[in-house]
């Protein structure tokens, strides 16, 4: 039963020692319920329940099984990649109209693209010419164009992106995927983050972290270069039925461990990552062993380029991940490449270099294997950026103008696991500035994933700190029904 707690009104005469014990017979009216047998408030599911990540059922029939995540740290520019403007084109170099003036003054002229779009596919979606090899996909794709954020600063709008709120210490999409449904691979993780290599990307291990979600369904990061796991292998073999006995042993004293702290979540997902680890000694190598591709498939990825080959090996490895159950699997680059403040022409040439390739592999791989019905791609950053030209350190020079942060209108796209290609969705104003059709905010983004995926965004809950919290929390969202086939 809810219970309110009203602080009366004092009435005169009364001192502050009366009133003081008068709040405090409020408070103990408080906990009365709890000390009462019969009227204690349930225990929420962080307080001692445990949590595995064996397979569980979906609210209702999921049209996709998996995700792969292609997270563009740093904001790609909307208006040069995925949402063709001919009117910002038109007015280049021109003052911004008043409607769509810079709200922080931190921006000049308006900056048409320097990449031309054109019409691909049966359906005539337009893409931007540095994105060639994705294009070939128009016909799979949904390119969403109606985003909006609530932040302009990166680390608030990575965690809206991940998390669903603009404050840090939340779990992220991944993590409610592993907790709401567990994994379809015993010897692989649920959920997997492939960093770059040479660096983390901005937020670092936050980007795959599960928050107050018990750390059992956060990002298992796996290296793309050397060995994926460090560690997963004892320095001196063992014979078969020495290691058997060994982990058999260590089993039983840990279960007697975990027995005597039923409430230590941090214990039980450290025991589950300690067995977990011992199973993916043989899965986890063959997974993630790319010389068992032919050089046709390494060549379709960008694997022979040496400006595609970093990206082209996560794209790669994410499809092998997937196809052997692997649930949610995070594609990252090093930094935020996409903060394109500075040269913005030249900064999305180079990002685009990198990955267009390999993500149109992963797409052409994909479909040629089925997997693409059940495999959602998502592709998109934080936020997007300013249709005029940003001018830092001086730089005055025409053709090296950057763009600022914009979270008022960008795009975002996704391919395959039910979603209906072919199509752009919503739409921002004549000069890509303000979402106005079909307005599309990261709550809706969230919910549509979660249905795709199986899973009621409303149903989905963690009981913390007294609140049943959601990936979507306060924000009224829908799943975005046209999008889907």
């Amino acid at each position: 039963m809810a219970m309110e707690f009203v602080v009366p009104m004092a009435p005169l005469g009364m001192t502050r020692r009366d009133m003081v014990a008068r709040l405090g017979g409020g408070l103990g009216g408080l906990a009365l319920p709890g000390l009462l047998p019969g009227m204690a408030a349930p225990i929420s599911a962080a307080e001692g329940a445990r949590f595995s990540v064996e397979p569980r059922a979906s609210h209702h029939e999921p049209r996709a099984t998996a995700v792969i995540q292609l997270f563009m740290h740093g904001g790609p520019s909307h208006v040069d990649l995925l949402d063709p403007k001919p009117e910002l084109t038109r007015l280049d170099g021109e003052s911004p109209p008043s409607e769509v003036a810079d709200d922080e003054n931190r921006t000049t002229y308006l900056m048409g693209s320097p990449f031309p779009f054109s019409r691909h596919g049966e359906s005539g979606l337009e893409f931007s010419s540095v994105m060639s090899g994705v294009a070939r996909h128009a016909d799979d794709i949904a390119v969403i164009r109606s985003m909006f954020t609530e932040h302009r600063n990166h680390e608030q709008a990575i965690w809206m992106a991940n998390t669903g709120l603009i404050v840090s210490g939340r779990p992220n999409l991944g993590s409610w995927l592993a907790y709401g449904l567990g994994s379809e691979s015993r010897n692989l993780p649920a959920y997997v983050a492939l960093p770059d290599p040479t660096g983390v990307p901005t937020d670092g291990a936050r980007n795959w972290s599960s928050g107050w979600l018990p750390p059992l369904y956060q990002g298992t990061s796996i290296r793309s270069e050397g060995l994926p796991v460090l560690h997963l292998q004892p320095r001196q073999p063992r014979a078969p039925g020495v290691e058997d006995s060994r982990l058999n042993l260590l089993r039983r004293l840990n279960e007697r461990h975990r027995q005597q702290r039923p409430a230590e979540l941090d214990l039980d997902a450290r025991m589950e990552s300690f067995e977990l680890a011992a199973r993916m000694q043989l899965a986890a190598t063959d997974a993630l062993d790319l010389g068992q591709e032919t050089a046709a498939t390494q060549s379709l990825y960008g694997l022979d380029n040496d400006v595609s080959r970093s990206y082209g090996r996560r794209c790669l490895m994410a499809r092998r991940l997937v196809e052997r159950g692997v649930r949610f699997v995070q594609l990252f680059m090093k930094g935020q490449p996409w903060d394109t403040h500075n040269s913005n022409t030249e900064g999305t040439r180079s990002c685009c270099a990198q990955t267009d390739v390999p993500v149109a592999g992963l797409l052409t791989d994909l479909k040629q294997r089925g997997l693409l019905d059940s495999t959602l791609v998502l592709w998109g950053g934080e936020f997007g950026r300013t249709p005029a030209a940003e001018q830092r350190d001086g730089n005055r020079a025409r053709g090296n103008e950057g763009r600022d942060h914009h979270p008022y209108g960008f795009s975002v796209w996704l391919a395959g696991g039910g979603v209906r290609g072919g199509q752009a969705y919503g739409a921002t104003d004549d000069f890509g500035y303000r979402s106005v059709v079909n307005r599309t905010s990261t709550a809706d983004l969230h919910a549509t994933i979660l249905h795709l995926m199986g899973l009621d965004h409303e149903r989905l809950t963690y009981s913390h700190n007294s609140r049943q919290e959601r990936l979507t929390d306060v924000y009224k969202a829908r799943v975005i029904d046209e999008l889907l086939l």
